[in-house]
């Protein structure tokens, strides 16, 4: 899920569980692109390395070429180029991977966009997607309101909520990031 307070751009996933002896650590469903845009995932996490890697040097080298970093649109494009160039590609497959990105643009705007595997791209005051994103959807249009999520611990409240609606493990296995316009924690 993911929802854009005032202050704040809040992410959060359920990790599943793991193996009883694999490392937790491990197994992560968000990430970060630059040090002021984040991302989650749902669907195949090899694929979301390839795009993460591809991502992370696109900020990298926008950041070199241009002295300044990557806005949120632009990396979100980025990002849905890719994708929409494998749906087209002979011998490839599509990648099979929903993400939510969100950040921070340098005139301190927040924003959360969500790609699809086929190439498109939206912004969202608040979203889901993944195996119950529906049920997330509908939660947060009946619970969004403008006026709680001006406070980071609003969006967060309110994020934590709509994954406590569809989490199947549990509130043990959930991982939120809290991104502010200083450096995410």
């Amino acid at each position: 899920v993911g929802v854009r307070g005032g202050s704040c751009v809040v992410l959060g996933v359920e990790k599943k569980s793991v193996a009883k002896l694999q490392e937790d650590r491990t197994v992560r469903k968000i990430c970060m692109l630059d040090h002021h845009i984040t991302m989650a995932f749902a669907g195949l996490t090899a694929d979301a390395r390839i795009l993460i890697n591809r991502a992370q040097v696109e900020c990298q080298s926008h950041r070199l070429n241009v002295e300044d970093q990557v806005t949120l649109e632009y990396i979100t494009r980025y990002i849905a180029q890719l994708k929409q160039k494998y749906t087209q590609s002979n011998g490839r497959r599509p990648f099979g991977i929903s993400c939510l990105i969100g950040g921070f643009d340098g005139d301190g705007s927040a924003h959360l966009f969500q790609t699809e595997p086929s190439g498109i791209f939206y912004e969202y005051k608040a979203n889901a997607t993944g195996r119950s994103a529906k049920t997330v959807r509908e939660f947060f249009e009946k619970n969004y309101r403008e006026e709680d999520v001006v406070t980071e611990k609003g969006a967060v409240k309110l994020a934590v909520r709509a994954l406590l609606e569809v989490a199947q493990s549990g509130q043990n296995n959930l991982e939120v990031a809290i991104m502010g316009e200083q450096p995410s924690r």
